[in-house]
């Protein structure tokens, strides 16, 4: 007991660095698993992953990710985008990431079994190099 008493400053300290690395992970959008750009493209080709883009519409205009849909964070509640089969797997996709881990949360409520979120977003996509498509 005198132990901790003389050496309680080194346990708060293990302490707070114990939760500052569990914190990351502690925000991940709805319990969705992250994906980088080349899992998503296997999910794609290999699984039909439908690609949902929760940016808004003039950031959709702008680039996304080819064949995705557009469905605004705030619309994706009963949005009619969104598959039926809630067996298939999402691929939900904004900016940065941020966006989507939020619609992943309401994806979950939604009902949807396999819901992933890109990380990185748009910019890590492009950063791998992947093409993107932009709406007249």
């Amino acid at each position: 007991m005198n132990f901790l008493l003389d050496n309680w400053i080194w346990l708060l300290t293990a302490i707070a660095s114990g939760a500052a690395l569990m914190l990351p992970n502690l925000g991940k959008g709805g319990g969705a698993d992250a994906v980088n750009p080349n899992g998503a493209v296997q999910l794609i080709n290999r699984e039909k992953a439908v690609v949902i883009d929760v940016c808004e519409p003039a950031e959709f205009a702008a680039g996304h990710i080819g064949g995705a849909r557009s469905i605004p964070l705030g619309q994706l509640e009963g949005a009619k985008g969104l598959p039926t089969n809630k067996t298939l797997p999402l691929v939900l996709v904004c900016a940065s990431g941020m966006r989507a881990r939020k619609a992943a949360a309401v994806a979950r409520k939604l009902g949807h079994e396999r819901v992933h979120v890109l990380e990185g977003g748009l910019a890590a996509w492009r950063e791998a190099g992947l093409p993107v498509e932009k709406t007249a």
